[in-house]
């Protein structure tokens, strides 16, 4: 029998409007983390996002949302006097995203209680959410809090094209939240905008491995390349498909790692001598439950993929 496994996350709660060819082709909750949970939610995970929405009609909506599909609501603080933020994704012939953001209180502060961790637990963050200078003390207790609880901690860090103009601002508590971390992953694309590198070998011996051993970089429908921490190095194809959408592409892959985690029994200590066919089992469901998300309009997994993937509550 397994003991159960809290996930804990913390990021943005955002409204999606994704638009092809001028038109709009879904609306839906998003944001990064948010993304991964509801997925983990449909296969019976409950995980709980740290986050904050304003009070309007489209807060009501996002919580719903999450409640509906398995995400616990307990760490979602409300901003009276606000409206929530809106993100509009327009997709390119090859189905990758721009996006305009609509934020009413950009600056608003979380001071919502946090969860208290065990090692048993995971923890998931990254994007803009966690290095946002107005919320960073609140990341930082979070981030401080799981680490020694010696939780699990998986770290994206989606950076971002706008905010590319700020990497030496931001790129400290970048390199703070790589030092949480048990693994990080980032694209290649990512590195571009911090580094100007398209190396994978040369971004993890540079910027990963002083601050984290166990490195994935991915390259979008490309190669997928693993750092073991011990010198080691993987390389994992990706299967061609037909893609409508990659917005979820990375937060599902992240949601499939997670996924895999709890369902391997793999705790942080285990990341330090974990084996060849072991990274292949993480990165393989995260390529599953990519790949399936980026055939469609959605950001997350549907409810029939879920409901094959439903983990029991033992988990």
């Amino acid at each position: 029998m397994q003991t159960f496994r809290n996930i804990y996350g913390i990021g943005e709660a955002v409204y999606d409007i994704i638009f092809k060819d001028d038109m709009p082709q879904s609306a839906v909750p998003g944001g990064s983390t948010l993304n991964s949970f509801i997925t983990l939610g449909r296969c019976g995970l409950h995980p709980s996002l740290i986050t904050e929405t304003g009070d309007d009609l489209v807060a009501g909506l996002i919580r719903r949302y999450m409640e509906h599909n398995g995400v616990r609501t307990d760490f979602v603080q409300t901003h009276p006097g606000t409206k929530s933020h809106l993100s509009l994704a327009f997709l390119n012939e090859q189905n990758d995203a721009q996006y305009e953001y609509y934020r009413d209180h950009e600056n608003a502060a979380i001071t919502a209680r946090l969860p208290v961790m065990t090692a048993d637990d995971v923890v998931m963050f990254g994007s803009y959410f966690s290095i946002n200078p107005e919320i960073r003390p609140h990341t930082l207790r979070f981030l401080e809090t799981a680490r020694q609880a010696d939780a699990t901690i998986y770290y994206d860090l989606n950076f971002r094209k706008n905010y590319r103009h700020r990497v030496g601002e931001l790129l400290p508590s970048i390199e703070e939240n790589m030092h949480f971390a048990t693994v990080v992953r980032g694209s290649l694309e990512d590195f571009g905008y911090l580094f100007d590198l398209t190396d994978p070998d040369e971004i993890y011996e540079r910027h990963i491995r002083p601050h984290c051993p166990h490195f994935i970089c991915t390259d979008g429908g490309r190669e997928v390349v693993v750092f073991d921490g011990r010198g080691g190095r993987l390389r994992f194809d990706v299967p061609e498909v037909t893609t409508l959408s990659t917005i979820g592409a990375g937060d599902n892959f992240n949601a499939g790692f997670v996924y895999e985690t709890i369902l391997l029994g793999l705790r942080r200590a285990d990341f330090e001598g974990l084996s060849p066919e072991l990274w292949t089992a993480l990165i393989m469901r995260g390529q599953e439950f990519s790949l399936h998300v980026v055939q469609s309009y959605q950001n997350y997994v549907d409810t029939a993929f879920g409901s094959t993937h439903r983990l029991p509550q033992s988990y």
